[in-house]
């Protein structure tokens, strides 16, 4: 027995997921621009007060689409701490 509406959903989160990873992808390549850049003109890899308004932000956005901001938090911070890291390889080599 086959379950449509459950069927339906998981094709809609399917979507999302796909839709996320692009726009994952997409992302990381301007990050990758930022970090060529900061390696160019000597700019640290990090950028703490833009870090903070970035977070400040999107909880503040958040708690706008009813998401938990705590997790939004610590995804973005995920994010964040993987750009810096590939800033700081672009810097190092």
């Amino acid at each position: 027995m086959t379950d449509d509406r459950l069927t339906r959903y998981r094709e809609s989160i399917d979507n999302i997921d796909a839709a996320l990873v692009f726009m994952l992808a997409e992302r990381f390549k301007i990050t990758q621009a930022v970090g060529r850049h900061k390696a160019e003109t000597g700019l640290p890899a990090a950028d703490p007060g833009r870090e903070e308004r970035q977070i400040t932000r999107l909880r503040a956005l958040a708690q706008q689409a009813n998401l938990d901001p705590d997790f939004t938090e610590k995804f973005l911070r995920f994010i964040i701490d993987e750009v810096i890291r590939h800033h700081q390889g672009m810097q190092a080599g």
